[in-house]
């Protein structure tokens, strides 16, 4: 697999995770329509399912891991911000294969490209936060 491919799956699952959140119509539907509505050449379409569906199965636990680390309520947190930290945490709690260092460099460049200016420092302070934690655990 090809980086490059991966890149693209979370782009895309981040916007597919967004929609989600906002319209909370079902994921299978919004894989389906980005698989038709977007050009998705190049890109690993399994990982992108995987990131999409599993976000929205994994929610909750996702979200229970997330909400200690914020220095504010989990609500406040900004719809784009949320969907990148919960691909993030996604990867980090089920996807143990993938470095954790990818996952935050991967995180940063999705916030970078989709968030507001600063939101790349908030998602990198979140992640930072777990990864250092996980370290000494």
């Amino acid at each position: 697999m090809k980086p490059s491919e991966r890149r693209k799956a979370r782009r895309f699952a981040t916007q597919a995770i967004y929609q989600w959140q906002i319209t909370q119509d079902p994921i299978t539907d919004i894989e389906e329509q980005f698989k038709v509505d977007q050009d998705m050449k190049g890109t690993d379409l399994d990982y992108f399912s995987e990131l999409a569906s599993g976000v929205a199965v994994h929610t909750a636990e996702l979200d229970q891991v997330i909400a200690p680390l914020l220095s504010r309520p989990f609500e406040e947190v900004d719809m784009v911000d949320k969907a990148i930290l919960r691909l993030a945490f996604y990867e980090f709690v089920k996807r143990p294969d993938i470095p954790y260092k990818v996952v935050i460099n991967e995180a940063i460049e999705l916030a970078k490209t989709f968030a507001a200016e600063e939101s790349h420092k908030f998602i990198n302070g979140v992640l930072d936060r777990y990864a250092q934690a996980q370290l000494k655990s």
